[in-house]
């Protein structure tokens, strides 16, 4: 579904991708792991156009994506969820979920509100806030509604860049219920996320990125899980070591 070749990006002289591969299976939940600053988000934002690769290509669903705008991406079937949920706290519920709906707005009112109200079944916490604004609603709530924005795009493909950051532990558990749900209902999950305790229970593929560069490819089980946590948090594969993590424990609370 996803196939990224050999990309390289980077924030001025700093190289934070050097030379990436690798691919997402449609219908699958697909989990990159690593340290922090290993270029797991610059990935994702690469993938949704934000950044433009220095070289490199993406492919989605058979046609090249490489340094299409954001916008095209979306209409091509790609929405990504960001990190810290940059939800629009000055909206309210509904207001963001019209946001998440903008390139589709030749469509009919009626059509978008029937998208609201399907995503309001998935979320019924936020069909009672619908009034309430973004800034004000909890972390958990917010995530949700980031997740909901997000699907207001149809999106074949959802980005999901650490969402469990700065949950709770009983939130975290919903928000990957969530995922596992949106899954089972047919959506191609890419997720980025620093626990791999939980990842690793719902992921189908899992890669390890580190120093910009992946380092191991595999599904569930092909590593123990204590080797995973070592290498995604503390960057200990190939002899490499990285700095602790500033953000994010295994259990989804933050330092």
């Amino acid at each position: 579904m996803l196939e990224v070749n050999g990309i390289a990006a980077a924030y001025g002289n700093i190289e934070a991708l050097r030379g990436v591969d690798l691919t997402v299976d449609e219908g699958g939940i697909t989990c990159l792991l690593g340290p922090n600053g290993a270029g797991k988000t610059t990935l994702m934002m690469t993938v949704a156009g934000i950044l433009k690769p220095r070289r490199g290509s993406i492919g989605f669903l058979g046609r090249d994506i490489t340094g299409m705008k954001p916008s095209g991406i979306v209409r091509r079937g790609i929405a990504l969820v960001p990190e810290n949920r940059l939800v629009f706290p000055d909206m309210n519920v509904h207001e963001n979920l019209i946001a998440g709906a903008y390139l589709w707005l030749g469509k009919s009112k009626a059509q978008v509100q029937q998208d609201i109200d399907h995503v309001f079944t998935r979320f019924p916490r936020l069909q009672e806030r619908a009034k309430q604004m973004a800034g004000t609603l909890s972390g958990g709530e917010q995530q949700m509604l980031a997740v909901a924005r997000a699907l207001m795009a149809r999106p074949k493909l959802l980005m999901m860049d650490e969402p469990s950051l700065g949950l709770a532990p009983l939130v975290v558990e919903e928000i990957f219920r969530i995922i596992s749900d949106l899954n089972a209902d047919g959506t191609t999950i890419f997720l980025v996320e620093q626990n791999a305790h939980m990842a690793l229970q719902v992921a189908d593929h899992f890669f390890l990125l580190e120093q910009g560069e992946v380092t191991f490819s595999g599904k569930p089980g092909q590593l123990s899980e204590h080797e995973v946590i070592q290498r995604a948090y503390l960057g200990k594969g190939q002899g490499r070591n990285q700095p602790e993590p500033e953000h994010g424990r295994p259990d989804g609370t933050t330092l």
